[in-house]
């Protein structure tokens, strides 16, 4: 094959439009005007998020008030808060998307809405910095690594759980 443009080998067998032959570069470095069109969001899919996470922040900050934090001490509140939601969010979706008919509202509602309101990455974060900013480091370490490695366990026995569930209704569901 005859070197392509400018007189370089293109790398690898990539084709573009019209079958022209396209540089790596030039895919990445490609006009704004050729990428596809951003999905529009539907209004009644953000009511639903908007519902949802109102209830879920509405959840979260009655949780943190029974379970005040102190400077210093570790953060209980955002540990169970996140790690509960973990578990739901693994437990829901396994429901949602094997067991349940595809619904357009219901998972927006539930997981985007209620759960991803519910739990919270940036106080997480804004939390760990804390501690580790005024020397609590053994706290600041325990709780990242803690609510990382416990949060992924909990949505895993969260998906073990909802899968352990009996159910009369027709056969669940594969991804």
């Amino acid at each position: 094959m005859p070197p392509a443009r400018g007189g370089r080998e293109p790398e690898g067998r990539a084709t573009g439009p019209n079958d022209r032959t396209v540089f790596p570069d030039e895919a990445v470095l490609a006009p704004a005007s050729r990428a596809a069109p951003a999905a529009r969001a539907r209004p009644d899919v953000l009511a639903a998020i908007a519902l949802g996470g109102m209830l879920g922040a509405s959840a979260r900050y009655g949780l943190a008030r029974w379970l005040p934090v102190r400077p210093g001490r570790f953060p209980w509140a955002t540990f169970w808060t996140n790690l509960s939601g973990s578990f739901v969010l693994g437990l829901l979706l396994v429901l949602l998307l094997e067991r349940f008919p595809p619904t357009r509202l219901v998972r927006p509602f539930l997981a985007t809405g209620i759960i991803g309101a519910f739990t919270t990455m940036s106080t997480f974060e804004v939390e760990t910095a804390l501690l580790l900013k005024h020397g609590h480091l053994a706290t600041g370490v325990t709780y990242a690594l803690g609510s990382l490695v416990a949060g992924v366990a909990l949505a895993y026995a969260g998906t073990v759980a909802a899968r352990a569930m009996p159910y009369a209704g027709r056969p669940r569901r594969s991804l």
